[in-house]
């Protein structure tokens, strides 16, 4: 130890260069946690689909409402004119016939 410098001094010098290193580490080990975190939440977070994949996915999806629509737009409709039939007929039944005139 030198002699000349008084004692405080002399401490004060290792001390500094120490907490240099220990920031200098704290800093880098930051960046890296950093990186490392960003890799996981890639890996993790939802994957978002292709426009491709959307776009036919919504067209898979109106065709299907479509065909539901007209699925029932087509029982309805073989309902009503079962319906129908049955008041025709119905009334045929009921209605007297007329005479032929001679």
């Amino acid at each position: 130890m030198d002699d000349e410098k008084p004692i405080t001094e002399q401490a004060m010098e290792p001390v500094t260069t120490a907490v240099e290193a220990t920031k200098e580490s704290a800093v880098t080990a930051v960046k890296k946690v950093r990186k490392a975190a960003k890799k996981v939440a890639k890996k993790v977070a939802p994957k978002k689909p292709s426009k491709k994949k959307a776009k036919k996915a919504s067209k898979k999806a109106s065709k299907k409402a479509a065909k539901k629509s007209s699925k029932k737009a087509a029982k309805k409709a073989s309902k009503k004119a079962a319906k129908k039939a049955v008041k025709k007929s119905a009334k045929k039944a009921v209605k007297p016939k007329k005479k032929a005139k001679r």
